[in-house]
């Protein structure tokens, strides 16, 4: 129990990947039984995360630190610890795993172990990412989530899956080339460490930090997605199964904010304040451009893929403000963004696994077919436009108040995004539940091909539905682990540069 209580963040990293080898020792013909397995794992890890939630005590820095010297010889260490920000975006992986994993019982047939075993190594992947305070651990925890991705996309994907797994692939790597690059030239210029403590530290003249910056910027940007590193996404996302999609809107994309504030910010305070207005007009063209090509969309999934783009152009706006009030919203509207976009997802999913098409036209009159499942994708697309009582109203006011205090005219234009979000999602759902029932040329079966959600769907949606509302009518408690990180970072901001824009 001692070494449980010792190293309960470790525990919390590896337990996936521990459980996908627990995987491999079953029988490959025992399907039902390989699902449930992987489900019940990922369900333990959720109790795991809740755990470290409840003995997080809020201090406003880093808590449950663990260093363990890994490669002495390079000053590599084993260092993990978790804040108020990297905690909640743990709390999000683990909940949206199992949630994965349970809707994946249907549409994953083949290779089932494999597709587990992936599932699982992704989530100690993406964990890690969020843990990780040593600059080589942190690489190595960022290309272990790309290979089961690539994995997750090239192997259970549609008939596109390998371009779109390469795709997926190829941006990635050159990010990361870019970022490694930086790490090591920060290890040797810090006095040879990856401690990224002790790097915050360190003092980079600003013509390193520019560069430093932009290398770990395009690795960061292109995982966002920010435009125009984007053009990945909606390939990755109509391509990947359903569990895949969910994991790469509700996480993965995660990891590219993470890393702006985390590492790229406060590391080059002064870059940052350089870039500024540059990366203000990337995230305010990335917001409006995702939601007009949302606009012209015919298949569902690319038109939610693009709706990611437009709503974590907010998220960065929101950061690149350096307005506390925008920071706090913006980081509350990523964990948002990946509750409701994983809902609407899975909501896909399931209507592909009737109808076996995405195609908007192909669909219509699902209200009186499949009333709860309509109902239900009423209420998360209102909680993606940002309907009050809904989560993603809470995080884009709090987003769009802080970046108009400081900059008013980057506020109206990110407004826009709420306006476009209400024409295409409503439209989405007009064009899907009302009108003549149809799909295709067959109009009598209809009622036979489309029934609504089963007990099993109803657990996945369930504690969605219940975030969804939690989050939107009392924020507080997920707002509160935020101050002691945002005010880390506009400290460190605050340091160096006296021209950091005020509110």
């Amino acid at each position: 129990m001692s070494f449980f209580t010792d190293h309960i963040l470790s525990v919390v990293i590896f337990f996936p990947a521990a459980g996908g080898l627990l995987l491999l020792f079953l029988p490959r013909e025992e399907k039902k039984l390989l699902h449930a397995v992987g489900f019940a794992l990922a369900l333990v890890e959720f109790f795991l995360s809740v755990h470290l939630y409840a003995r997080f005590r809020n201090t406003g820095s880093f808590e449950f630190i663990e260093l363990i010297p890994w490669i002495p010889t390079w000053n590599v260490n084993y260092l993990v610890a978790v804040d108020g920000v990297s905690l909640l975006l743990i709390l999000l992986t683990t909940i949206l795993t199992p949630l994965a994993l349970l809707s994946s019982f249907v549409s994953v047939g083949e290779r089932v172990k494999e597709f587990l075993v992936s599932i699982l190594v992704l989530e100690t992947g993406m964990i890690g990412v969020f843990c990780a305070l040593d600059l080589f651990l942190f690489y190595v925890f960022w290309e272990v989530m790309l290979i089961p991705m690539y994995l997750i996309i090239g192997v259970w994907g549609g008939k596109g899956k390998i371009y779109a797994a390469i795709k997926f692939f190829l941006y990635t790597m050159a990010g990361s080339v870019m970022m490694l690059i930086g790490i090591l030239y920060l290890y040797f210029d810090a006095g040879q460490t990856f401690n990224l403590l002790e790097i915050y530290e360190h003092h980079l003249d600003l013509a390193e930090q520019l560069w430093l910056f932009a290398a770990f910027a395009i690795a960061f940007a292109i995982k966002v997605p920010l435009f125009p590193f984007h053009t990945w996404l909606p390939d990755a996302h109509v391509e990947a199964p359903t569990a895949g999609s969910v994991i790469l809107a509700g996480v993965l994309l995660k990891m590219g904010t993470y890393g702006f504030f985390r590492f790229a910010m406060p590391l080059f305070p002064e870059a940052m304040i350089e870039w500024q207005i540059p990366l203000i007009v990337l995230s305010l063209i990335g917001i409006v451009y995702g939601a007009l090509v949302a606009l012209v969309q015919t298949d569902m999934k690319k038109l939610i893929a693009y709706t990611s783009v437009s709503h974590l152009g907010i998220v960065m706006l929101a950061l690149f403000s350096l307005d506390k009030t925008a920071i706090e919203g913006g980081l509350y509207q990523m964990i948002n963004h990946g509750v409701s976009t994983g809902g609407l997802f899975l909501l896909v999913g399931v209507l592909y696994e009737r109808t076996h098409s995405r195609v908007i036209a192909d669909h219509a009159g699902l209200a009186g077919i499949a009333p709860w499942y309509s109902a239900l994708f009423l209420v998360i697309a209102l909680s993606s436009i940002g309907l009050p009582l809904t989560n993603g109203f809470v995080g884009e006011f709090l987003s769009l108040v802080g970046v108009f205090r400081v900059l008013p005219w980057a506020g109206v234009v990110g407004t826009t995004a709420v306006v476009l979000a209400a024409f295409y999602m409503l439209w989405l759902v007009e064009r899907i539940f009302f009108g003549p029932a149809r799909f295709g040329d067959e109009r009598e079966g209809l009622k036979k091909k489309i029934f609504d959600l089963t007990r099993r769907e109803i657990l996945v949606f369930a504690p969605l539905i219940v975030l969804i509302f939690w989050m939107g009518i009392y924020p507080a408690p997920f707002l509160k682990v935020m101050e002691g990180p945002v005010d880390h970072l506009l400290l460190r901001m605050g340091k160096t540069q006296d021209l950091a824009i005020q509110p």
